[in-house]
C-alpha cells in the first residue's frame, strides 16, 4: 500500500503527497522529518485503516517544488505551506502527525491555527530545537557562511540507487530497509546517474532558533490534545529530562514510550499505529 500520488497547489509551489483515502475516517496530515519525504509514512499507513491519511513531501523535499532562488527554508515559513495543503484538500479541520522536524512544524501549525488542528501526534520531537541566547550571533554567522558556500556547488551524482542507499545509511545510521524507502522517493535521474531531489539549501542549518523559553510558551498554549511518542532510549539530540519536561507542558498532553530508534514509526509501525489510533479515537477531555 504505497498510497496514491497527489499534487497540492500552495504559495510555496506545488507540493506532492501520498494519500490513503478512507472516507469518514479522521483526516490526518502527516509531516516527515528533515531530509526525509512522504515515504516515511508508507510503513505505518496499512496499520491505520480507519484514517484518511495524506503524507506531504514538504517544500524542497521528495518530489515537491523547491523554494525560489534567494528564499529561506524555515519551520515558521512551512506553516503556511501546510495550511495551504489542507486548503487544497478542502480540509477545514484535521489532525497533524509529525515525525522529528515534522513534529516541530506540527507544533507551530497547532499553535498558529488552533481553529484548524483537532489533534497533534508528535513522534521523536515536541517543539523545535532550541538555542541558547549566547549562541545567536555564532549560529547566524555559521549559517550565512554555509549558505553562501553552496552557490555553484554541484550535486553529487550516484551511478545507481544502491550507491545512494549506502551513502544515506553511512550518513545517518539508518537500516537498509528504511534508507531504501526514503532514497527511492528522494532521487531523480540526471545525466550520468541519479542525484538527490532534495534542495541543497535544506542541508544548511537555520540562521536563527527559538530559545527554550519560547518553545515552552508555545507548548503550554496548545489548544488541541497532544500525543508525544518517544523512542527508548532517548536520542542524543532530544535527551532526558528535556523531552519529558516538554511532554508535560501541553494542557491535553499524553506520552507513550516505545523501544526503538529515531525512525520509530518506520521500524515499529504497528506499535506506533496502535498508540496513534487509540489517541485519534479517544473522546476529548
Amino acid at each position: 500500500m504505497t498510497g496514491s500520488e497527489c499534487r497540492l497547489p500552495t504559495e510555496a509551489g506545488t507540493l506532492t503527497a501520498l494519500r490513503w483515502t478512507r472516507p469518514g475516517g479522521p483526516r490526518v496530515l502527516a509531516l516527515h522529518g528533515w531530509l526525509d519525504n512522504a515515504a516515511s509514512f508508507v510503513p505505518i499507513a496499512p496499520h491505520l485503516p480507519g484514517v484518511d491519511l495524506v503524507a506531504l513531501d514538504l517544500p524542497g523535499h521528495g518530489r515537491s517544488a523547491h523554494l525560489p532562488p534567494g528564499a529561506e527554508y524555515s519551520l515558521a515559513g512551512t506553516v503556511h505551506a501546510v495550511l495551504d495543503a489542507a486548503d487544497a484538500l478542502g480540509w477545514d479541520r484535521f489532525a497533524v502527525l509529525g515525525h522529528s522536524m515534522g513534529a516541530s512544524i506540527g507544533c507551530l501549525v497547532a499553535a498558529a491555527a488552533p481553529d484548524r488542528v483537532d489533534r497533534l501526534v508528535a513522534i521523536e520531537a515536541l517543539g523545535a530545537l532550541a538555542e541558547a541566547e549566547d549562541r545567536t550571533a555564532q549560529r547566524l554567522r555559521e549559517a550565512v557562511a554555509a549558505r553562501r558556500a553552496l552557490r555553484g556547488k554541484r550535486l553529487r551524482i550516484f551511478p545507481d540507487p544502491d550507491t545512494a542507499v549506502r551513502a544515506r545509511m553511512q550518513a545517518s545510521g539508518l537500516p537498509e530497509t528504511v534508507a531504501r524507502r526514503l532514497v527511492e522517493r528522494g532521487l531523480h535521474a540526471v545525466e550520468g546517474g541519479h542525484a538527490w531531489s532534495t534542495d541543497q539549501r535544506l542541508t544548511v542549518s537555520t540562521p536563527t532558533r527559538m530559545t527554550e523559553g519560547q518553545v515552552r510558551d508555545l507548548l503550554r498554549r496548545l489548544a488541541c490534545p497532544v500525543l508525544a511518542v518517544y523512542a527508548e532510549p532517548a536520542q542524543p539530540y532530544f535527551p532526558e529530562p528535556l523531552r519529558s519536561e516538554r511532554a508535560a507542558l501541553p494542557p491535553g498532553g499524553r506520552l507513550v514510550r516505545l523501544e526503538g530508534g529515531h525512525h520509530l514509526h518506520m521500524d515499529q509501525p504497528a506499535a506506533v499505529a496502535a498508540a496513534i489510533e487509540g489517541f485519534l479515537n479517544a473522546p476529548r477531555r
